[in-house]
């Protein structure tokens, strides 16, 4: 079980005051010297006398030395032996991958950059409360990366290779819709709403929203002719999407 830095702090403060949660009881006295022997007195014949009684809780000093330390708790006690007494086991970056369905999710988004949740859960068939959990775990080790399109969370391979503009255009091109209207684009076929819609068979309703998301991207410019509305790709994407597309 993975467990976040935070807890992991949290939880070191709650196991060393736990073992630490007892108080020590102090009194004070008042001696002074009597003629004699009495019943109670001291063997060198003092009487004692009860002035005043307290207690001091001094764990809370403990509690103020340990908030003081939390900076190097990971260095004086090590995270994996605190957690392994409390019975939690912590996963590692080596054996992140021993569980056989977050390999296979991490292959899958892999091979298949830009998946999202649903498209996960389809091809892996694993429970999407399982598949949210691997996918959190690989966040958390930096195996993967989130990118959010239009509202949807998307995933990659976090090795650096993919920039902000490249996820982009990934993201936009895995959706069918959006790679047709771009490559109706580019290629010169259709460039107006009109004749998008006739040439993939959609409402012009539909391809104005699609139209929207991908101008909102930046992969679409428009220009006004008349009273017609020209769509045109974004030059600075053209290479991009020769590359993925």
């Amino acid at each position: 079980m993975f467990t976040s830095v935070k807890l992991q702090k949290k939880l070191t403060i709650f196991l060393l005051f736990f073992l630490l949660t007892a108080t020590a009881g102090a009194t004070e006295y008042i001696v002074k010297p009597v003629p004699s022997d009495q019943v109670g007195a001291s063997v060198n014949g003092e009487e004692v006398v009860l002035l005043k009684d307290f207690t001091v809780y001094w764990q809370f000093l403990l509690w103020l030395a340990i908030m003081q330390i939390l900076s190097v708790v990971d260095v004086l006690m090590p995270a994996k032996l605190i957690f392994a007494i409390l019975g939690f086991r912590i996963t590692g970056r080596a054996d992140v991958f021993e569980n056989s369905n977050r390999a296979r999710i991490y292959e899958y988004i892999k091979t298949r950059p830009g998946a999202y949740l649903s498209e996960i859960i389809e091809k892996s068939g694993i429970g999407r409360g399982a598949a949210r959990y691997h996918i959190k775990i690989l966040k958390a080790h930096h195996k993967i990366e989130a990118y959010s399109d239009s509202g949807k969370t998307r995933y990659f391979q976090n090795n650096s290779t993919y920039g902000e503009e490249e996820k982009k255009v990934v993201s936009a091109l895995q959706n069918a819709t959006n790679q047709r209207i771009i490559s109706e684009i580019q290629n010169g076929n259709c460039n107006t709403n009109l004749a998008l819609a006739r040439e993939i068979g959609v409402s012009g309703a539909t391809i104005s929203w699609y139209v929207k998301n991908l101008k909102e991207t930046g992969l679409i410019d428009e220009t006004r002719s008349g009273r017609s509305i020209i769509y045109r790709v974004n030059p600075s994407y053209e290479t991009l999407i020769e590359k993925y597309g």
